[in-house]
């Protein structure tokens, strides 16, 4: 079965549900919508999407997007990939771990990289990175920091840890919390040829 007929068959079986095709897979247009489509995959006679292979998510500056690869096991048949886009100041998208069982990590894991919010997952916090991690990296946007400058809260958790820390970089980094800046990476210039 090719997109297009897919597409006609998920827009027929869910009225109100519009799906449009982007590079031959399926987005869905209206996030709210998304866990209708799947449990009409999964649960469909005709589909049998029975396996989640992943979820992703992706930054394209004007939005943010969750990606979604269904198989068949018992038809042996897939990928059908969806995607659903929101926008970076408001990224909410329903969580299909509670269909998919596999997605509880994989929804994690593009909350933690991307904050992509997975509403109503079941333990939707970080993955990767610990609680208290400013932005998320696998963002456009996101401020790297420089990794040669130790900021305060970085020498508490050494120090913490039995590591000491030279004078010099412990005021350096007094300096930095005082003023309020964060230890943030240069980006390179043309003229540095980077």
């Amino acid at each position: 079965m090719n997109i297009s007929e897919i597409k006609s068959k998920i827009e027929s079986a869910l009225p109100g549900v519009s799906v449009k095709i982007v590079s031959q897979s399926l987005l869905v247009e209206k996030p709210g919508n998304l866990t209708r489509v799947v449990r009409y995959l999964k649960d469909s006679p005709e589909f049998r999407m029975d396996y989640l292979a992943s979820v992703t998510g992706a930054d394209y500056l004007d939005y943010l997007e969750s990606v979604y690869h269904l198989y068949s096991m018992a038809k042996k048949t897939g990928p059908i990939v969806l995607r659903v886009r929101v926008r970076r100041d408001e990224p909410k998208i329903p969580s299909l771990a509670r269909i998919y069982r596999g997605a509880e990590f994989q929804e994690r894991e593009a909350y933690d990289l991307f904050g992509i919010l997975y509403e109503n997952h079941p333990d939707l916090r970080r993955l990767f990175l610990w609680e208290g991690f400013e932005g998320f990296p696998l963002r456009k946007d996101y401020l790297q920091e420089d990794s040669e400058i130790l900021e305060a809260e970085d020498i508490q958790w050494l120090e913490e840890h039995g590591i000491p820390i030279p004078e010099d970089i412990r005021k350096q980094a007094h300096e930095l919390k005082q003023q309020g800046l964060r230890a943030l990476a240069q980006k390179p210039t043309k003229e540095s040829g980077v």
